[in-house]
């Protein structure tokens, strides 16, 4: 009798033990590590300098003399340096009439270069590879070009292939966030996920200051990463995901059209970025980063902070609101890095105010945006890239990737460094150059001379352009 009351005692137990075991396994085995990352390195002879970008502003014949200097001056103020790429059929002056052959270059260059990379740097076959996902905004074809990277590695039957597109510069994150959803389900899996975007056949041919914007600022390149759910890989991994949040702010009207693909009234397709951006960036920034917070930050800073706000509010009168930004919220508490979407000065800005960041916090954005330019959803990486190479990163930091995107999306997540990272990448030969004493854009010493008649002379002679 007594053991019978023994093994009712012990036997709930046992189960609850095993249960509580087997949860701590199926846990381990849904944690996103990534292994590797490859930045696409573009060629020289694609390379945009000051000359070839004012050759191309300025054989645009239907500019007027306004729209000619508006564009000079955002090249000086945008942040931009004169080492950035672009593609081949905007350098060759066929950017009003692009082929499809012209954007299968483009996307394929950038694609399979990185992947080869990818499986070269970490030893593993295209054949072992369980999931594929590939973003690119504004390029989706038929085959896709999931499709297309199986074709060309001869990948298996089984892998699991997604396609996403028009999700805009913060489509990496999302990337990552359909992988790591899979991995929950699907223990012991490698994943691939292919960033870029296609831009020769979306250059902007019209007036619209609006639209032209983004010539200024959007340049070519993209990045592969590898990811795993393998518990047995973890040695390997360089970054372990820890918190994942996604903002659609779609709803509101104002950001949904401050970022979007629009006609002009001659028939010109182009990009719209409105005045409106940096404040629904903001507002997206904020929503978001009001869920994040109690996840991610130490819980003194929470409690310092409410008891500040309900100080505030009790002097001021005002109801308590959670206002992160520009709040006193102190996010490098939790925070080591900040890695910021380098989409462009004023939002780089703008986040760096809101958050209270240092110079030496915004720096890998602002080097990044000026060696590379908006590569869209690709940008994040050659600013990761930049941190690795100046061996910033260290066992334990944690990593806050800040992405924003049309839609209005604003979608962050925060990774941990598995083990330091000194690796040069895609930076190699530029690194020691950066910081440069100044990111002032060379256009401005190169062009201050140029006035109203020599425009109005160049807009119908621009075969006669030249640099003395």
């Amino acid at each position: 009798m007594e053991v019978l009351v023994s093994l009712c005692l012990i036997l709930p137990l046992l189960y609850s033990f095993f249960t509580l075991f087997k949860m701590i396994l199926r846990r381990r085995g849904q944690s996103c590590y990534m292994l590797a990352y490859e930045c696409f390195m573009p060629p020289e002879d694609t390379k945009l300098d000051t000359d070839s970008a004012a050759r191309i502003v300025l054989r645009n014949k239907k500019l007027g003399l306004e729209e000619y200097r508006f564009l000079l001056k955002t090249m000086v103020s945008s942040g931009i340096g004169e080492n950035t790429y672009c593609p081949r059929n905007v350098l060759e002056g066929r950017e009003e009439f692009p082929t499809l052959d012209d954007s299968y270059g483009e996307i394929d260059e950038i694609m399979f270069d990185t992947l080869d990379g990818l499986f070269k740097k970490t030893q593993f076959s295209p054949s072992d590879i369980d999931i594929l996902v590939v973003n690119v905004s504004l390029f989706s074809p038929a085959p896709s070009l999931t499709a297309r990277i199986i074709n060309r590695y001869k990948m298996r039957e089984d892998i699991k292939a997604i396609n996403l597109a028009g999700m805009g510069c913060s489509a990496s994150v999302v990337a990552i966030d359909v992988v790591q959803r899979m991995f929950k389900s699907h223990p012991n899996f490698l994943a691939v996920v292919v960033s870029t975007e296609d831009l020769g056949a979306h250059w902007y041919c019209g007036s619209n200051k609006m639209l032209m914007l983004s010539n200024c600022l959007f340049r070519s390149g993209g990045c592969s990463m590898l990811f795993t759910n393998k518990s047995s890989l973890k040695h390997r991994a360089i970054l372990k995901l820890k918190h994942m949040e996604r903002t659609q702010f779609g709803a509101n009207d104002e950001a949904y059209s401050c970022c979007m693909q629009v006609e002009d009234e001659l028939g010109y397709q182009g990009f719209q970025l409105t005045k409106s951006l940096v404040k629904s960036a903001a507002q997206a920034l904020t929503v978001n980063l009001q869920t994040m917070a109690p996840k991610i930050l130490p819980l003194w800073e929470l409690i310092r902070f409410l008891s500040a706000s309900l100080h505030q509010s009790s002097k001021t009168k005002k109801a308590l609101t959670f206002n992160v930004l520009g709040a006193g919220l102190n996010f490098k508490s939790g925070i080591d890095h900040f890695c910021i979407h380098p989409g462009g000065r004023a939002v780089i800005d703008g986040v760096g105010k809101g958050l209270a960041l240092t110079e030496y916090d915004l720096e890998p954005a602002r080097m990044a945006l000026h060696r590379w330019g908006n590569t869209s959803a690709g940008g994040l990486w050659y600013v990761l890239g930049y941190m690795e190479a100046k061996r910033r990163l260290k066992k334990g930091d944690k990593i806050l990737m800040i992405s924003l995107g049309a839609g209005f999306k604003c979608n962050n997540c925060v990774w941990e460094v598995m083990k330091d990272l000194e690796n040069p990448n895609v930076w190699k030969d530029c690194i020691d150059s950066y910081p440069p004493r100044t990111l002032q854009n060379p256009f401005k010493e190169k062009y201050n001379w140029i006035h109203d008649e020599y425009l109005n002379f160049v807009r119908f002679d621009v075969t006669r352009f030249s640099v003395n």
